[in-house]
């Protein structure tokens, strides 16, 4: 079994992990303001929105073709029934954030421009009913993978800090003695 995931899967996790991070910002930014700088903010919203999309099929692809590091052998049934699961609810989050973000757009009539040149067809038809709807959806599954990401982010510093058991290093790139479950020996990024 593989101590840490392989490097294509840690180069896109800390990739998109910077991506999603502007990518909620950006999307705050749209809903407190109405001025000029929500064109802005609007320009930088939908294309990375595509490319976040682009890079979890990428990501979920390579990830399913690979061994994921074991979870530390002391760490209790239930809570790798719930690491396991709330990573799959984070993969959902990531694809189903710019689907529906193309979805609303489409329903309310909005080209999903990606550059001055290059918009992506409509993915449902104009409908403004459906464009409420969806408009909602993207604003509540943000709040819930604005949640997830919370969780993630706290179970990796109790793994990093607390437990010290190597599964924060297991997307990592230096070098990590483990505490618990790995061996004692230095493993190189």
């Amino acid at each position: 079994m593989p101590i840490r995931f392989p490097l294509t899967i840690r180069l896109l996790h800390w990739g998109m992990a910077v991506l999603i991070l502007a990518m909620l910002f950006v999307g705050v930014g749209m809903l407190s303001t109405a001025g000029p700088a929500y064109a802005a903010l609007l320009s930088l919203h939908r294309p990375l929105g595509a490319a976040l999309f682009i890079l979890v099929v990428i990501r979920l692809t390579i990830r399913l073709q690979t061994r994921a590091p074991p979870l530390p052998e002391d760490m209790p049934s239930l809570q790798k029934a719930v690491a396991k699961g709330s990573h799959a609810l984070l993969y959902a989050a990531m694809i189903a954030m710019p689907l529906i973000g193309w979805a609303m757009l489409s329903a309310g009539g909005y080209p999903v421009k990606l550059g001055p040149s290059f918009s992506l067809p409509p993915l449902v038809p104009q409908d403004l009913q459906l464009f409420g709807l969806l408009r909602m959806a993207h604003t509540l599954t943000a709040f819930v993978f604005f949640t997830l990401i919370l969780g993630h982010l706290s179970a990796a510093l109790i793994h990093a800090f607390i437990r010290r058991d190597g599964v924060f290093s297991a997307m990592g790139f230096g070098r990590f003695r483990a505490r618990n479950s790995l061996s004692s020996s230095e493993v190189d990024g």
